[in-house]
């Protein structure tokens, strides 16, 4: 078994066999928290896994894949009512850099979300 050390693609780790350490019986407790959930972990601890694992989890376009990601995890078995019903739109941040003016850092976003 290969470890991901690096990737935080959740689809990429479990379609390409990679080790994932199971996590997902951490979702009816993340339901369950309130509106809003905040995740802080230092650096290279799996935010973005965690959070890429959720996306995957709750994407209704990704709903006829669910046994292929999940079948094999906790949650698979025990899928919440909540599993691929919601419309998912990502925004990756990491490629905006640091611009010298607000203007042109307002620019770059409108850029990218369109």
């Amino acid at each position: 078994m290969k470890f991901p050390y690096g990737i935080s693609d959740f689809k990429e780790i479990v379609t390409q066999n990679y080790f994932y350490c199971d996590r997902t019986n951490m979702i009816p407790l993340i339901e369950n928290a309130g509106k809003s959930v905040l995740f802080l972990r230092p650096r290279r601890f799996g935010k973005s896994l965690v959070l890429s694992m959720l996306e995957n989890y709750y994407d209704i376009a990704k709903k006829d894949r669910f046994d292929e990601f999940f079948g094999h995890l906790n949650i698979g078995n025990n899928p919440t009512p909540l599993h691929n019903r919601y419309f998912i739109l990502k925004l990756d941040f990491s490629c905006i850099g640091a611009y010298g003016s607000t203007q042109q850092l307002q620019q770059f976003m409108m850029d990218h979300v369109n």
